[in-house]
């Protein structure tokens, strides 16, 4: 893949700066740093981010997440089992949200999140899966590299 302009360091550091701000936001968010991370992850896969798997895969493991929950994100529906209801909201909203061109985030999601978070961490759920599909479009958009 050919490396493309870096906007980050280059191109455009005030975009990317007020980009860190939000994620800086997110960090402080109410919502555990498990549903952070699922959410980082799950809208990772859908959109195809290597980047964004490698590195927040990466963060999960050293804040403790297992590698077998990590592998079935992917498939959670599946593996529901490994996965609290409060975490299969979330995915949903995240899967609803990303994919957001198919229907959006569905009445029924919605209270369904209302049933296990008040509207403070809703907000911030949602802000984090808006924040993850921006960074995605970067890092996909610019040929964003995976480190070894």
């Amino acid at each position: 893949m050919q490396k493309r302009i870096d906007l980050d360091n280059v191109q455009h550091p005030k975009a990317y700066k007020a980009m860190l701000a939000l994620e800086g936001y997110m960090a402080q968010a109410s919502i555990s740093r498990t549903l952070r991370h699922l959410i980082k992850i799950r809208a990772s896969y859908i959109n195809g981010c290597a980047f964004c798997i490698d590195m927040h895969a990466k963060e999960a493991i050293h804040d403790g997440e297992s590698t077998q929950r990590i592998f079935l994100i992917s498939a959670w529906r599946e593996a529901r089992k490994f996965f609290t209801e409060e975490e299969q909201v979330v995915m949903t909203m995240t899967e609803e949200i990303t994919l957001i061109h198919q229907h959006g985030l569905s009445d029924e999601t919605y209270a369904n999140a209302l049933r296990f978070f008040n509207e403070d961490q809703i907000a911030e759920i949602i802000m984090g899966i808006i924040t993850i599909n921006a960074w995605n479009r970067i890092a996909i958009s610019t040929h964003k590299q995976i480190e070894s």
